[in-house]
């Protein structure tokens, strides 16, 4: 497995691949090309995530007001609860996301 290697990229939807079985700790990759949250959906989690770029660009909102543009290596801890939404992901080169799930309070 190479977190890098992006195959059979769905032009519809990002791909989220679930990569250790989940036992209190989900770890997935999400691949993104050009894909947002649908207008006015936020996520709103039971559980809490910390979420690395590993490549591309994309902008993160939260329901306060807060945004956050992220680049490749940049990383953040949402807690559970907190409503947040993607805005946008680069097309080229598309997003790879590494993101944790749990609690981790």
């Amino acid at each position: 497995m190479n977190l890098y290697r992006i195959e059979n990229l769905p032009q519809d939807k990002e791909l989220v691949e679930q990569l250790i079985p989940d036992r209190g700790i989900r770890i997935e990759r999400i691949i993104s090309s050009g894909h947002a949250s649908p207008e006015d959906f936020w996520y709103n989690q039971e559980r809490d995530e910390w979420v690395a770029l590993l490549q591309g660009q994309a902008e993160l909102s939260w329901r306060d007001g807060r945004q956050l543009t992220m680049q490749a290596g940049d990383w953040v801890f949402i807690p559970a609860g907190e409503e947040h939404r993607v805005e946008w992901t680069s097309e080229e080169p598309p997003c790879i996301w590494l993101a944790v799930h749990g609690d981790m309070s």
